[in-house]
C-alpha cells in the first residue's frame, strides 16, 4: 500500500514520516537547511507477513502543489497532517480539496504535535477538521491526534495503518503497464533510473516498453520494487526501474512522462472529461477558460472548451473538453485537477472519459450520447452502451488501448457481449449482434436493389454499397464484412465489385460465341497490346459499333476494361498489370517507379504504357507525382485480389506475373469459345441482334 502525506507546510509531514518508519524523507541539501520539503520524498516501513508499506512525503508549500499533485497520484491512502497548534490552514484546505478530486476514498487524519496544546485545544481542533472534511471523500475517517517529538500516539498510528493495509484489497494486476515518472536519474554502474507508482498492469525484467509521449524505447533492465530488488513490479507498488535504451538518457526522460506497455502510446492533446468546479471558486468557469492541468506527474497548458455552451457556476459539474498546449500520455478514467495559470488556486477536477475527442460536432446529440457511454466506470458496461449509440460501432482495441486494457480483458468483454468483431490490420471494429443482422439485412436489400434496376451490370462498386448502407463502417472494415458475409455463400464480391450469389448477367448465345473469340485475340502472347475496336471489326468483318457495343457489356460484366478510348483489356490482365505495378514499387527503395520501367515490364510502346498507367490514376490504383507513381494500397484489389509484394518478400521478388502462358479468369485458353489454337476464326454475319 501506498500512503501519501497532505498538509500544510510546517505541519510536521516529514517528521511524522520519519517517526513512522526511521527513515528521513528530505534527501536535499536545500531541504535539510531550510527544513522544508522541496521535492517528493520516499520512505518504507515493513508490515505484517512481509508487505511493505510505502510512503511519498510531499511539500506543503503553496508554491509546490505541483509537487504535491505529482506525489499524490496513484496512492492508496491518504495522511491528512495537521499541527494541534495551527489547525485547518488554507494550504490545508486545498490539499483535501485535491485529495477529494482525484477520488482517493482511503485516510486518516494525523493531528500532529499534541504535545504542545491542552484537551480543550485538541477537541477544538478535531472539531474544526470534522467540519472541514464533511461532504468529502473523508468524511468520517480517524483522526489520530500525535507527537514525532515524544512519540505519543505513533505506535497507535503506525498500527493503525498496518491494519488499514490488510483491509484494503490490492490493485488488480489485470491490465497493461503503466507508470508515470516522478523522479529519474542516474546511478554510476547502473544508469539511468525513473522512479513512480505503477499505476496498473506489471512489468517484468527484461520488458520492452515505450517512453510516452516522447516514443523512447527501453528495455527494463533491473527493478527495485517496495524499496527492495524484484523481479516483477505489480500495479500500487512504488517502483525504481533501471531503463537501457539507445536513445534513454537522463536529459531525454522528464517527471511527467509515462513508462507504458508500447501498445498503449498513443499520445492525444484533446480529451472529453467531467469536470467538477470546487465552490470555493468566485467565478464560472468560461468558454476556453485557460488552467493549467495536473495529470499523474504531468503539468500542462489546457484550456476548457464548454460542451453545453454555458459557463460552469462553482460547485457545479459538467462535461468539457480540455484542449492541451502539448500531448500527454493518460488513460480512460485517470483523474486530474485543474489550477488556475498563475499556480495560485486549485479550481476543480474530474476524469478523463475519451483521450480521442473530435474538435468538430463535439456538441450534437449524437455526441452527447457517446459521451454519456464512455463516462461509465466499467469497461464492458460502457462499450455495450457505446455501441447502442449511433453510429452503433467502436474500435474494440482503440477502446481497448484507451483502458489500458489487456487483450485479455478485452476479449473477456467481446465474447460477453457476443461482439461481432471486425478485423482489419490492427483495428477491431464491434458492433452487437442485432446490430450486425440489421446491417447484413441491409446490404442483401441494397445489392437486390441494384439488381432488379440494372440486371445487365456486373454488380454494385463496393465503395457505393458501403455509403449506401447503415451503420456506416469504415472501408476496412466494411471489405472484412463482406468477406464474413460471402462465406454463407448469399454474396459473392467480383473485385471492386459486390452481387448476389444468385445473379447472372449474361451475354445471349451469339454474343457470348463473338466475345469468346474476340477474347481470344484480346488474350495470349499479344494481351499488353490488344488490338483495338476497329482492329477487331475489321478482321471480324463486323461494324464497328456492334464489336463496341459487345465489349463495353464485356466490361459491365466485369470481363474487360476499356483503358482508352476504343482500347480493351481482358480484366486478367489488368490484375496482371496492377501486379506488375505492384513488383516495380516493391523493388524501388523509395517505392516509386517511372513509366520506362513499366513500359519495360510489359514490352510495349511508350504511349500504351502511359494509357495503362493514366487509366490506374483515374481509378485511385496509382497515384502520380511528375514521371513517377507509387501504389495505392487501398485499392490494389479494385479489379481482384493481388499479391502486395515488398522487398522482404521471397529476397525482393514478387510473385510471377507477366507470363506468357496466358490463363482467362474464365478458364483455360480452349474453353474461350470451344476452338483451340490452330483453329481458324469464325466467320462473323454482318450484322448482329443481342
Amino acid at each position: 500500500m501506498i500512503i501519501g502525506t497532505a498538509g500544510h507546510i510546517d505541519h510536521g509531514k516529514t517528521a511524522l514520516v520519519k517517526a513512522l518508519t526511521g527513515v528521513d524523507g528530505d534527501r536535499l541539501k536545500e531541504e535539510k537547511a531550510r527544513g522544508i520539503t522541496i521535492d517528493l520524498g520516499f520512505a518504507y516501513m515493513p508490515a505484517n507477513d512481509g508487505k511493505i508499506l510505502g510512503f511519498i512525503d510531499v511539500p506543503g508549500h503553496e508554491r509546490l502543489v505541483h509537487t504535491m499533485l505529482a506525489g499524490a497520484s496513484g496512492i492508496d491512502l491518504a495522511m491528512l497532517v495537521i499541527a494541534a497548534d495551527d489547525g485547518m490552514k488554507p494550504q490545508t484546505r486545498e490539499h483535501l480539496a485535491i485529495l477529494d478530486l482525484l477520488g482517493i476514498t482511503h485516510g486518516v487524519i494525523a493531528l500532529t504535535k499534541a504535545d504542545l496544546v491542552s484537551s480543550e485545544r485538541l477537541a477544538e481542533v478535531m472539531a474544526e477538521i470534522r467540519a472541514a472534511v464533511a461532504g468529502t471523500h473523508l468524511e468520517g475517517v480517524e483522526i489520530k491526534p500525535v507527537s514525532a517529538l515524544t512519540g505519543e500516539g505513533i505506535g497507535h498510528l503506525r498500527d493503525y495503518l498496518v491494519n488499514v493495509a490488510e483491509a484494503i484489497p490490492s490493485r488488480s494486476p489485470e491490465g497493461r503497464f503503466r507508470l508515470a515518472i516522478d523522479r529519474v536519474f542516474t546511478l554510476a554502474g547502473v544508469g539511468v533510473v525513473v522512479t513512480g507508482t505503477v499505476l496498473s498492469g506489471f512489468v517484468g525484467i527484461g520488458a520492452n516498453v515505450e517512453i510516452s509521449p516522447s516514443g523512447l524505447l527501453a528495455r527494463v533492465r533491473s527493478i527495485h520494487a517496495q524499496n527492495k530488488p524484484a523481479e516483477i513490479a505489480w500495479a500500487g507498488d512504488r517502483c525504481a526501474l533501471n531503463l537501457a535504451g539507445p536513445a534513454i538518457s537522463k536529459d531525454a526522460i522528464q517527471r511527467g512522462d509515462v513508462v507504458v506497455d508500447p501498445s498503449l502510446h498513443a499520445p492525444t492533446d484533446r480529451i472529453d472529461a467531467v469536470l467538477r468546479v470546487l465552490s470555493s471558486e468566485e467565478k464560472a468557469l468560461g468558454q476556453w477558460f485557460p488552467v493549467r492541468l495536473h495529470h499523474a506527474a504531468t503539468e500542462v497548458g489546457a484550456r476548457i472548451v464548454l460542451l453545453d455552451d454555458k459557463s460552469i457556476p462553482p460547485g457545479a459539474t459538467a462535461m468539457v473538453q480540455l484542449v492541451l498546449d502539448r500531448p500527454i500520455a493518460a488513460a480512460v478514467p485517470d483523474r486530474f485537477v485543474i489550477r488556475d495559470v498563475s499556480a495560485q488556486r486549485t479550481i476543480g477536477g474530474g476524469k478523463f472519459i475519451d483521450l480521442r475527442a473530435p474538435a468538430r460536432k463535439r456538441r450534437t446529440a449524437e455526441r452527447r450520447a457517446q459521451l454519456d457511454a464512455l463516462a461509465i466506470g466499467d469497461p464492458e458496461q460502457a462499450f455495450s452502451k457505446l455501441l447502442s449509440a449511433p453510429p452503433f460501432v467502436a474500435d474494440l482495441n482503440a477502446f481497448a488501448r484507451d483502458r489500458a486494457l489487456s487483450s485479455a480483458q478485452a476479449e473477456c468483454a467481446a465474447s460477453a457481449l457476443e461482439l461481432v468483431v471486425l478485423t482489419a490490420g490492427e483495428t477491431a471494429t464491434a458492433m452487437m449482434p442485432d446490430r450486425w443482422q440489421t446491417f447484413v439485412a441491409n446490404l442483401t436489400d441494397r445489392v437486390t436493389q441494384f439488381h432488379s434496376g440494372n440486371p445487365d451490370v456486373q454488380g454494385i462498386g463496393r465503395e457505393q454499397l458501403r455509403l449506401a448502407v447503415e451503420p456506416h463502417l469504415p472501408k476496412a472494415a466494411f471489405k472484412a464484412a463482406i468477406q464474413r458475409i460471402t462465406n454463407n455463400g448469399a454474396i459473392v464480391l467480383d473485385g471492386a465489385f459486390v452481387r448476389l450469389a444468385s445473379h447472372q448477367s449474361r451475354l445471349s448465345p451469339i454474343d457470348e460465341e463473338i466475345w469468346a473469340s474476340i477474347a481470344r485475340q484480346l488474350g495470349g502472347e499479344e494481351r499488353f497490346r490488344p488490338p483495338r475496336v476497329r482492329d477487331i471489326a475489321n478482321s471480324a468483318g463486323m461494324p464497328e459499333r456492334e464489336v463496341r457495343r459487345l465489349m463495353k457489356s464485356a466490361s459491365r460484366l466485369g470481363r474487360a476494361d476499356e483503358i482508352a478510348h476504343d482500347h480493351f483489356f481482358l480484366r486478367h490482365t489488368v490484375r496482371e498489370m496492377v501486379q506488375i505495378a505492384i513488383d516495380l514499387a516493391a523493388k524501388s527503395e523509395t517505392r516509386w517507379f517511372n513509366a520506362a520501367e513499366f513500359r519495360d515490364r510489359l514490352n510495349n510502346g511508350r504511349k500504351v504504357a502511359i494509357q495503362i498507367l493514366e487509366f490506374f490514376d483515374r481509378n485511385g490504383v496509382t497515384l502520380r507525382k511528375g514521371d513517377l507513381r507509387r501504389m495505392n494500397e487501398h485499392r490494389l484489389d479494385l479489379f481482384g485480389d493481388v499479391m502486395h509484394s515488398s522487398p522482404a518478400d521471397n529476397g525482393g521478388e514478387s510473385s510471377p506475373v507477366g507470363r506468357s502462358d496466358f490463363k482467362s479468369e474464365w478458364g483455360s485458353e480452349p474453353a474461350l469459345g470451344g476452338f483451340d489454337s490452330h483453329s481458324p476464326p469464325p466467320t462473323f454475319p454482318k450484322t448482329q441482334t443481342s
